[in-house]
């Protein structure tokens, strides 16, 4: 969607130079902003048509996932993320852990 914003903003700043220079009556001019106005309706109508499978399909995933054993309480157990220089995202745990998790090496 974000391929046809510019598209979009591209062909009204295109027409607007012609209506500047347009001598022609306020009716052509209502004329060339209706059609201009349905013809932004036929793209978003067509971009809705492209995006909204693609949104129910993440829809379905997203109700597919087991979200059982995740509990808002446990936010309360790190800090809030911190972004490094570098890109990296850090999120510290508010008192670290005294045993490790199983599978995990303790070094």
């Amino acid at each position: 969607m974000k391929r046809f914003a510019p598209l979009l903003l591209g062909a009204l700043l295109s027409l607007s130079p012609a209506y500047a220079q347009q001598t022609g009556e306020p009716d052509d001019i209502r004329n060339g902003l209706d059609q201009l106005g349905e013809g932004a309706r036929t793209l978003l109508r067509g971009l809705m048509g492209t995006v909204d499978p693609e949104m129910r399909k993440l829809a379905d995933a997203l109700e597919a996932w087991d979200f059982e054993g995740l509990d808002i309480d446990d936010l309360g157990r790190y800090h809030p993320p911190e972004v490094l220089p570098n890109g990296d995202i850090l999120i510290r745990r508010k008192t670290p852990r005294d045993t490790p998790m199983d599978g995990e090496i303790d070094l």
